[in-house]
Formats: C-alpha cells, sequence, structure tokens
C-alpha cells in the first residue's frame, strides 16, 4: 500500500482539479483545528494548555476513526481492491511532488526575476520575513525548507503509512498540521499549543533521523560530501531548537559544503538557533539545484527501500 501510494504521488501529486473540486485533507484538517483553536483557547494558561490537550484529542479521534471506517470497508472488497482504494487514499499524506515544485519555484525566481522575485516564491515556504533576506538567504532558507519537509513531510507520512497503514497516517499529518497551526513559542498558542508541539516532537524521531540517512546516501550516490553529511549529523543536528529539523538540516548542510540555519527572524523576532555544517554561507541558486538533486535521489531510495522491505515481507510470508 505504501508503494502504491509513493508512487502515485511522485507521478501525479494532488491533482489540481481534485483540490479545487473537494479541497485536500491537510486543508479539512486545518479548518477543524481552527475551529477547535477559536472555541477553547481562552482563559487561564493552565486551562489554556487543558482546552490544548482535549482540542488534540478531538482533533485525532475525528481524524482517526474515519480513518479506521475506511480501512475496514475496503477490506471488505476483498485484498487486491482495498490495496488500490486504500494506496490511493495514501497518496495524499506525503507530498514529493509538491514540495520539489514549490523549492524549484525559487530557483526559477532567482534566475529569472532576481531577488525580488526570489523572495516572492521564498515567502510561500518559509515563515520568516523575506523583506529581510539577501539572495544568500533567501536561498538557505529554500535549502532548509527542502530539507526539513523531506523530514515532516515525506519520510514521516512513509513511516507512519508503513507501520499502521492509512489511520497512522492520517493521524501523522492531524499531528502535524497541528503543529505548524498552533505549535508556537507565542503569546497565544504557547499553552494551548503544547500538547501538539510535545506529540509532533516524538512522533517525528523517527523520521529525522531516516531523513538525515537518506540525504547523505543520496550524497554517495550523486558525487557530493556524503562524509561531510554524516559529519554535520554527528556533530550539529542536535544543537538545533529542534529536536528532529536539525537531521535532515545538518545532513544537507554537510553534503552541499554550506552552513544552514543559525540565527533567523520571524514577525520581528530574533530567533537564537545553533548553525547546521561548517560550510559557506553564501549559497546560491546553483546550490538549490544541487539540493533538489539530492532530494529527488533521496525520494528514490526511500521508494527502494520501501520496496525491499516488501520484498523481505513477501518472501517471509510466502
Amino acid at each position: 500500500m505504501l508503494a502504491l501510494a509513493l508512487g502515485i504521488e511522485a507521478a501525479a501529486g494532488y491533482p489540481h482539479a481534485l483540490y479545487r473540486a473537494v479541497g485536500h485533507p491537510v486543508t479539512w484538517i486545518g479548518r477543524l483545528i481552527a475551529a477547535l483553536e477559536r472555541n477553547l483557547n481562552r482563559g487561564s494558561a493552565r486551562r489554556r494548555r487543558i482546552a490544548g490537550c482535549l482540542a488534540l484529542a478531538l482533533l485525532l479521534a475525528a481524524v482517526g476513526l474515519p480513518a479506521l471506517a475506511l480501512t475496514a470497508l475496503a477490506g471488505l472488497a476483498g485484498p487486491l481492491p482495498a490495496l488500490v482504494l486504500l494506496g490511493l487514499a495514501c497518496a495524499s499524506l506525503p507530498a514529493q511532488r509538491s514540495l520539489h515544485d514549490h523549492v524549484a519555484a525559487v530557483e526559477t525566481a532567482l534566475r529569472g526575476g532576481g531577488l525580488e522575485a526570489g523572495r516572492r516564491a521564498v515567502a510561500m515556504i518559509v515563515g520568516r520575513d523575506p523583506e529581510r533576506l539577501d539572495e544568500p538567504a533567501v536561498c538557505r532558507a529554500a535549502i532548509e525548507s527542502l530539507a526539513e519537509n523531506f523530514s515532516d513531510g515525506i519520510v514521516a507520512p512513509a513511516f507512519w503509512i508503513g507501520a499502521l497503514g492509512l489511520p497512522g497516517g492520517a493521524l501523522y499529518k492531524a499531528i502535524n498540521t497541528a503543529d505548524s497551526m498552533i505549535g508556537h513559542r507565542t503569546p497565544r498558542y504557547e499553552a494551548f499549543g503544547w500538547a501538539a508541539a510535545r506529540l509532533d516532537d516524538g512522533v517525528n524521531l523517527p523520521a529525522s533521523r531516516l531523513a538525515g540517512l537518506l540525504i547523505a546516501g543520496a550524497a554517495l550516490l550523486r558525487g557530493a560530501d556524503a562524509r561531510g553529511a554524516v559529519r554535520a549529523m554527528a556533530r550539529d543536528a542536535r544543537l538545533h531548537r529542534s529536536p528532529n529539523a536539525g537531521w535532515p538540516e545538518s545532513a544537507m548542510a554537510g553534503a552541499l559544503g554550506l552552513k544552514l540555519a543559525g540565527p533567523r527572524v520571524y514577525d520581528g523576532t530574533l530567533v537564537p538557533d545553533a548553525h547546521m555544517g561548517d560550510g559557506r554561507a553564501a549559497a546560491a541558486a546553483d546550490d538549490i539545484a544541487r539540493a533538489l538533486v539530492l532530494y529527488r535521489t533521496a525520494c528514490w531510495l526511500q521508494g527502494g527501500l520501501v520496496l525491499a522491505l516488501l520484498g523481505i515481507w513477501l518472501a517471509a510470508t510466502s
């Protein structure tokens, strides 16, 4: 099912016509999170934290129970129809094609329209103020987003689909979307989004390490600095303010000979963070192109790993 889902998503992405007609599972989840936050996020910090735990529980029930029901109903149709139906449903959860296209758009914008065009393109994928970014910072932001989202937008959904099927992938997506919407250390969200942020940290732990290793493997295959990727992970990953983002970001930095992350400005506030990698900070559009080559190769490596595990499972059960 996971192999089918990854293949479908890599080939077709999420069709625009389908998005226009019914939206996307993440948009459905996002609307529910927004409604829960609007109605429950009030009162003292203690009350907000309790309300946030309740909101997260309601969200997981609202997402997990339909996924379990769909899995059960698909099973009634027989193994092959269930495989196809659930594979199609799971294909909406990873974002291999979408992430690639968004990051490639930054490279294209910089080459064709210069810094202002690059700022507009990178603003679609990062939360920092684009007006504060010079061209190397725009390039670093795009590469950092590519590395981090490879972990939580592709490897993590695949990991949880492989472990727990459609319910696992759907629940992961709900947790990750909640973290992206309310898991911020701001006066409004710090207490209410506490549970979502902590749970997201936990469910991303295995995927973030695997994502870093896949990037290092891609570097080995593509003639980039695989040793540098491993060295940067070992030295820098745990210094990142996120327990997970440092692994793929440091691997990408080491593989490309760059220095990524470091102090950044979000909503006018300087956020201190350690640097990932010890290479040059002057990233360019060519470095985005090199990062995309590693990203595509890492996606292929993940697909190959899934097929290898499938072969082992089929051999063991035959």
